[in-house]
């Protein structure tokens, strides 16, 4: 499948396409926090000029060990940002597990929906079924403040495609069409080093029914782990775990890098085109 439809959008994923992250939370792993709504679109009108061409918006820190937020705190994080950014000619995506977050956020104006728990929270699924909005549903096992302490697999590739199979047939049974799918092995999420790297080798794996992956690897302590280096400083290695995963399936890059991500796609639709 190559074309997903997001809202009012119909994105063409032929070649894939950019989701820059925009943080506002004070405590995001990468160090690029920011919590009022003006720093907010500084940092997306930064990612459009450089090339992105998805906004994920997100309110409350997913980073192993992160604490909740309260309902009411993450939208009055978000919703402004959403508001703010509906001129911006491209989806707006928003990262959250909460119901309310996920209504208020399409009525906003958001054309994705990228939740982390894969829609299993009470009531996610009923508020996102009925609307024209695309879900990314992602793998992660434990939540966010345990799910790096010990992850434990049979065979973490094939428990993330059953896992990813299971949430797409609850999906289509409350009437999501396949067109509005998206979905997320989730780097990082309850995974080890040899998990992830397990997971980008056999990526093309996670399309199930056809749909469209989407990866994200930014910054990530997966990345530090083979390069040595801090968070700030991974960006070549980002780009280079990008250019892997597209050549293995991957159409959508979550990244907090937005222009060296554009540099590699163009190297990888020049290989293509070769």
């Amino acid at each position: 499948m190559t074309t997903l439809k997001a809202g009012s959008f119909k994105l063409d994923l032929t070649t894939p396409r950019i989701m820059a992250i925009i943080n506002v939370t004070r405590d995001s792993f990468s160090g690029d926090g920011r919590i009022s709504t003006d720093a907010a679109l500084r940092a997306a009108e930064r990612a459009l000029e450089d090339g992105a061409e998805i906004l994920d918006i997100g309110g409350e820190s997913s980073r192993p060990g992160a604490l909740p937020v309260s309902e009411q705190e993450e939208l009055d994080r978000v919703i402004p940002v959403v508001e703010a950014l509906g001129g911006a000619g491209i989806p707006l995506s928003i990262d959250t597990v909460k119901p309310a977050v996920m209504r208020e956020s399409i009525r906003a104006g958001a054309a994705i929906i990228n939740d982390i728990a894969g829609f299993r929270m009470p009531g996610a699924l009923e508020a996102v079924a009925n609307t024209n909005a695309a879900l990314c549903v992602m793998h992660m096992q434990g939540e966010p403040q345990t799910m790096q302490q010990a992850p434990a697999y049979q065979d973490v590739v094939t428990e993330v495609v059953d896992f990813l199979a299971e949430r797409l047939k609850v999906l289509g049974e409350a009437g999501v069409p396949p067109e509005r799918l998206i979905l997320d092995p989730g780097f990082g999420f309850g995974k080890t080093l040899e998990h992830n790297l397990a997971m980008l080798n056999a990526l093309e794996r996670f399309r199930v029914d056809g749909l469209p992956v989407l990866v994200g690897m930014s910054r990530k302590t997966m990345l530090g782990a083979i390069t040595g280096r801090p968070v700030g400083e991974r960006v070549v290695a980002g780009a280079a775990a990008a250019l892997v995963a597209m050549q293995n399936g991957a159409r959508i890059i979550r990244t907090h890098d937005v222009a060296p991500t554009r540099d590699v796609i163009r190297l990888w639709a020049a290989l293509v085109r070769d």
